[in-house]
C-alpha cells in the first residue's frame, strides 16, 4: 500500500509546529482528505480518561478533530523524567522504541489517507536516545517540512543548521514554512526567502503572519508562569488580551490610558491604580452587563493586596493573580514566555487553524507528496 504524509519539524523550540500542524490537518480535512495525526516522541504528557499517559498535543488533535485512532498509536513513545538515564544505562533498548514507533505509524497510515507526523523541538532533539527528528522521519520514509521563525538571514541560518542533520540521516526535505512573519513584511520575506531556498532546490510552502491572539498569554498561562492561582475571576481563566501594560505612573495619567482587553501589571500597594481599573470595569458593566472591560490584573510586590482591595476586585469580576515578584521582573517573565495552545482554548485553536490554513500552498504541498486518493 502506498502511504502519503510528511514529518513536521522546526528549527528551534517554540517556533510553531503544533500551530502549523493544526492548520495542515484542518486544511487536508477541508479538502476531503482523511488525515491522521501522530507524535512519535512526546515530552509533555497528561493522563486521559482511559488511564493512559499521552502527549498533550495528541490529546488536543484527537479531541478537536474527533480522530478515531488509538492514543497508543498516536503517541507511542513518551520521554518522562529519568528516561534518558535509563536509556544510557541500557534499561531501555533503542530497537524497542523504533519498533513501537514504526508499528504505530503503520497502523495509522493503514487507516488514514494522509499522515501528519509532528516532531519534538528542532531536528536534533532526541539524538541522545537515537530518535532525533531526522532519524524518525527517515525510518518512517517521510519527507520533512521545516518550520522556521519569520525572518530572513537568521531564519536561513537556522534552516542551514537543521538541513545538515537531515542530509546526514538521508532525510528528504519537502519544503519550508515560515511562521510569525510580520504582516507588513510578508511580501518581501516571501520573495527573498524563495530566492534563497532555490540554492537548495526547496520551495517556500507558506508565510504565516504574526498573530497577537496566538502569541499573548491567557490568565491560565500566567497562573502556570508564576506558579500561582487566580484570586478573582476564575471564570475568565481563558480570557485573551491584546496588550500588556506595566503601570507605575500617577493615577490621573493612568485613567487616560486604560484600554479594553489589557493585562495591567502594578504593585499590590498601588491601590489608587487598582481602584481606577475597578471603577472603569463597573462603568463598562453599567453600560452593558454583557460587555465588560475585558481586562486582567497582575498584582506584584512583597506585600499581597489588602482584603478590602480583593473584595473590590472580586465584586467587579476582574481576573487577578498575585505574585511576590517585582513588576519589572513580572513583565520580563511574561515577555520571555511562549504561550502554548491548550485543548480547552477553543478560541485560540480556531484562530490558529484560520491563520495557518489560509497562508499555506496546499496545491503545491499535495503535488510534492504525489498524493493520490484511495
Amino acid at each position: 500500500m502506498q502511504r502519503f504524509g510528511f514529518f513536521i519539524a522546526s528549527t528551534g523550540q517554540n517556533i510553531g509546529k503544533t500551530t502549523t500542524s493544526l492548520g495542515l490537518v484542518a486544511g487536508l480535512l477541508k479538502r476531503g482528505i482523511g488525515a491522521g495525526f501522530m507524535k512519535p516522541v512526546g515530552q509533555e504528557q497528561l493522563q486521559v480518561d482511559s488511564g493512559e499517559f499521552v502527549d498533550k498535543d495528541v490529546v488536543l488533535f484527537k479531541e478537536h478533530f474527533k480522530l478515531k485512532d488509538h492514543y497508543s498509536h498516536m503517541s507511542p513513545v513518551l520521554i518522562p523524567q529519568g528516561f534518558t538515564k535509563d536509556f544510557l544505562d541500557k534499561k531501555i533498548q533503542s530497537i524497542d522504541l523504533k519498533s513501537k514507533i514504526f508499528e504505530s505509524y503503520t497502523a495509522l497510515s493503514d487507516k488514514n489517507e494522509f499522515m501528519i507526523v509532528e516532531g519534538t523541538g528542532h531536528v536534533g532533539v532526541g539524538s541522545i536516545i537515537n530518535l532525533n527528528n531526522a532519524q524518525v522521519a527517515h525510518m518512517l520514509d517521510l519527507p520533512m517540512i521545516l518550520i522556521a521563525s519569520g525572518g530572513l538571514g537568521s531564519a536561513f541560518d537556522e534552516l542551514a543548521l537543521n538541513r545538515s542533520l537531515c542530509e546526514k540521516h538521508k532525510t528528504k526535505i519537502l519544503g519550508v514554512i515560515l511562521n510569525r512573519v510580520k504582516e507588513d513584511k510578508i511580501e518581501m520575506i516571501s520573495h527573498y526567502m524563495s530566492k534563497a531556498l532555490k540554492e537548495w532546490n526547496l520551495p517556500l510552502l507558506g508565510c504565516v503572519p504574526f498573530d497577537t491572539l496566538l502569541s499573548n498569554p491567557t490568565m491560565q498561562d500566567l497562573e502556570m508562569l508564576f506558579s500561582t492561582s487566580l484570586i478573582s475571576g476564575e471564570e475568565f481563566r481563558l480570557r485573551h488580551f491584546e496588550t500588556i501594560r506595566l503601570v507605575a505612573t500617577s493615577v490621573d495619567v493612568f485613567r487616560e490610558l486604560i484600554q479594553p482587553n489589557q493585562i495591567v501589571i502594578t504593585p499590590a500597594n498601588r491601590e489608587d491604580i487598582i481602584l481606577a481599573i475597578v471603577s472603569k470595569q463597573l462603568e463598562y458593566l453599567n453600560r452593558s452587563p454583557k460587555k465588560d472591560l475585558g481586562c486582567g490584573l497582575i498584582l506584584t510586590g512583597e506585600y499581597p493586596p489588602r482584603h478590602f482591595i480583593l473584595d473590590q476586585i472580586q465584586k467587579a469580576c476582574i481576573p487577578m493573580l498575585y505574585t511576590a515578584e517585582h513588576s519589572h521582573i513580572a513583565l520580563q517573565m511574561i515577555s520571555n514566555f511562549t504561550a502554548k495552545i491548550r485543548r480547552e482554548d477553543k478560541e485560540k485553536i480556531t484562530e490558529a487553524i484560520e491563520v495557518v490554513e489560509t497562508h499555506i500552498n496546499f496545491d503545491a504541498l499535495l503535488r510534492l507528496t504525489e498524493f493520490k486518493k484511495r
